[in-house]
């Protein structure tokens, strides 16, 4: 196991009735910044100092959320992966923790894994009763507007959210463009950007229930009619309720473009004053 000094971290908490950043340790290659939010909670964006990662790199990142707090994690740009000549992967791993009361909203920028990259992700997230975790994670085929399209190596995504210690969620994705046809019906088709978002909340709790209701408004309402023809449509999303405390949503799409609609919806939803109290990407688009 690593040691401690190999994660970084992210410790929030109410101070004076303001969700504040009370403890923060950046490892390279990652890069923690820490900007003004408006409504209260914090805001902590993920950047890099290379503007990527490089193979061999590895980013172990630690989130805790005390009591009440409110955070969003968001990251300053797509993550990018860069090609690994000799086979080696780079990795991230987060681990989260959510205390009783807590929100946290967890939306990074694409991955985007160049030609002939291998990366593999791993989250685990634990969460107190009455906490709330909005999480979102997506890729792209690679850098599309160069003329790449599933040309990376490996993909490999884990995710585990335990809510009061029961595991709620355990999702594992894994892809070889070697080794599966990505344009095949069975994989990708046409669409070069999917996207999944995770709530998980308890269940009756006000907060929770509002958001997942508002999550199954966003369903396709064409997508289960006669005559339904996937590859018309530039995005395509399912909503299910998994679990009485989890939501998940599924979305794929030909470009980015075509998800950025998806996208701000869910933002204006995080943006009500008892999650996040401002929309995060009001400074960024």
């Amino acid at each position: 196991m690593p040691t401690r000094e190999t994660w970084s971290l992210i410790e929030v908490a109410l101070v004076r009735g303001h969700s504040r950043l009370v403890r923060s340790r950046s490892v390279q290659p990652l890069k923690l910044l820490n900007p003004r939010a408006a409504g209260g909670s914090c805001h902590v964006m993920l950047s890099s100092y290379g503007g990527g990662m490089l193979a061999g790199d590895a980013i172990r990142l630690r989130v805790r959320a005390a009591a009440g707090a409110r955070l969003f994690v968001g990251t300053q740009a797509s993550t990018k992966v860069y090609k690994s000549p000799d086979g080696m992967v780079a990795e991230q791993l987060i681990e989260g923790e959510l205390a009783a009361g807590a929100v946290a909203v967890v939306f990074p920028d694409p991955v985007v894994p160049q030609a002939g990259s291998r990366y593999r992700q791993a989250q685990s997230w634990q969460l107190a009763t009455d906490a709330l975790l909005l999480l979102a994670d997506w890729f792209t085929a690679g850098r599309t507007d160069a003329g790449e399209r599933f040309a990376f190596g490996a993909y490999h995504a884990e995710l585990r959210i335990r809510r009061a210690d029961r595991l709620r969620v355990l999702d594992r994705f894994s892809f070889e463009p070697a080794a599966h046809v990505a344009a095949s019906p069975a994989n990708f088709q046409q669409y070069q950007t999917t996207l999944s978002v995770y709530l998980v909340g308890t269940p009756g709790e006000a907060r929770f229930e509002r958001l997942g209701a508002a999550l199954l408004a966003l369903q396709m309402p064409t997508r289960q009619e006669l005559g339904f023809h996937l590859p018309a449509h530039a995005c395509v999303l399912t909503v299910v309720a998994a679990r009485p405390d989890v939501y998940v949503l599924r979305a794929a799409a030909r470009s980015r473009l075509d998800l950025q609609p998806l996208c701000e919806a869910l933002m204006q939803l995080v943006a009500a004053d008892d999650v996040l109290g401002h929309n995060p990407w009001t400074r960024k688009y």
